[in-house]
């Protein structure tokens, strides 16, 4: 007990929860006992611990509804963006061809299907797409279907501007394009002989060319490039000069195709920045500054004739370690005077021609110099293979290592 009251007195006692008995006596039936309990702890912390969890489960509804909102909200914003970019792309696509004077032949997407029959017979495979033969009346010609488009339209549709007002007898015709929304196509003049690749590796099934063949498709390629660099209203520097894209005809004479990574280079431009483009194995060393010339096909050129005259791939694997690297075999040949080593065997009629051979070696030597200022132009190769001036001599060491 804590407190009795009764019959007009009040007790408190001084010891809490002590248990006394009291005499009826003294307080009587009516008297009235405050007894003080301490209740468990248990029991007394019961009530803050459910306020606790009721407050911690709000806290977590409302995260809870907040991050919802905002997550649909975020994604309601992604998507009208994407409309908007799509929308721009469609519009960005819908632009008046009128301002493109002098264009080839726009094809309806219809006809080239037409007339290659649903793209069946496949020519052949690149980087850029593939290429179907079709037929546009009594003319066959090459469809190129572009995938994975790099440029913009606009862009597109300039380059197509370029090459299709250009005309040359080393250079594949480009007869007409389509395009739009996101398809885009090439039609080319066909060239029945295919792709240099296939000529010069040697293949069971191919007889190895002759060196009076091998001789001309060079010089058609040097006239290519030449009519490229210094007879267009602008330079145009082809930037991915390699044996896929010199395609052959009936009689072997050579042209220099796809020119989808070419660049122009205005006549008062020394040098052009820009990024790097083309097919390793190619690649002139001034690539990695970014700053580059025509010369820079002069180098890919050198490459394309070391294979031509050898018959092998520039980056070959399946050879020994030591040999993987054709150019880093030919600087080495060249240090110890042995460039007869790297003759193509596989044709009697080029190993009959030694001398010859090893002088479009160093015409090849040149053209590879690690300087670019040290290549000849394309003009000055045309008059070595014509006859008209000799080739430089020059330390094999100018030769880039090829890591």
């Amino acid at each position: 007990m804590a407190v009795l009251f009764g019959d007009r007195k009040c007790i408190w006692l001084t010891k809490v929860f002590s248990l006394q008995s009291v005499q009826r006596e003294i307080f009587g039936y009516n008297s009235s006992a405050y007894l003080k309990v301490q209740l468990r702890a248990s029991i007394s912390a019961s009530t803050p611990n459910k306020q606790t969890y009721t407050s911690n489960k709000k806290k977590v509804m409302v995260g809870a509804t907040l991050g919802a909102i905002t997550t649909l909200a975020l994604l309601v914003t992604v998507f009208i963006l994407y409309l908007q970019r799509r929308k721009y792309e469609e519009k960005d696509d819908e632009f008046d061809f009128d301002q493109f004077p002098g264009m080839p032949t726009r094809f309806s997407l219809e006809a080239l299907r037409e007339c290659t029959n649903g793209f069946i017979k496949k020519l052949g495979e690149g980087g850029f797409g593939s290429v179907f033969e079709g037929k546009l009346g009594e003319e066959r010609v090459a469809v190129k279907r572009l995938e994975g488009a790099r440029q913009g339209k606009k862009e597109f549709l300039a380059e197509v501007e370029t090459i299709g007002s250009i005309e040359h007898i080393n250079l594949v015709g480009l007869i007409g394009f389509y395009a739009e929304k996101f398809e885009r196509l090439l039609v080319y003049e066909y060239m029945s002989r295919g792709s240099l690749d296939r000529w010069i590796y040697y293949h069971h099934n191919n007889s190895p060319l002759d060196w009076c063949t091998r001789c001309r498709i060079i010089l058609d390629i040097a006239k290519g490039l030449c009519y490229l660099h210094d007879e267009c209203k602008r330079k145009i520097v082809h930037l991915d000069i390699k044996p896929q894209n010199i395609l052959l005809d009936d009689n072997f004479n050579a042209k220099v195709a796809d020119f989808g990574l070419c660049k122009l280079i205005n006549r008062d431009q020394s040098k052009v920045v820009t990024v790097m483009r083309g097919t390793p194995g190619y690649l002139a060393p001034e690539w990695l500054t970014s700053r580059i010339t025509e010369k820079v096909d002069v180098y890919s050129f050198g490459v394309v004739v070391m294979e031509i005259v050898s018959g092998r791939k520039n980056i070959d694997h399946s050879r020994p370690e030591e040999e993987i690297q054709l150019i880093n075999l030919l600087r080495e040949k060249a240090q110890n005077n042995q460039l007869i080593d790297l003759i193509d065997k596989h044709s009697d009629d080029v190993v009959s021609h030694q001398e010859e051979v090893v002088k479009m070696m160093k015409l090849a030597i040149w053209c590879l110099q690690n300087d670019s200022i040290g290549r000849p132009s394309m003009s000055t190769v045309i008059k070595v293979l014509e006859g008209a001036m000799s080739v430089e001599t020059f330390d094999p060491n100018s030769v880039m290592y090829v890591p």
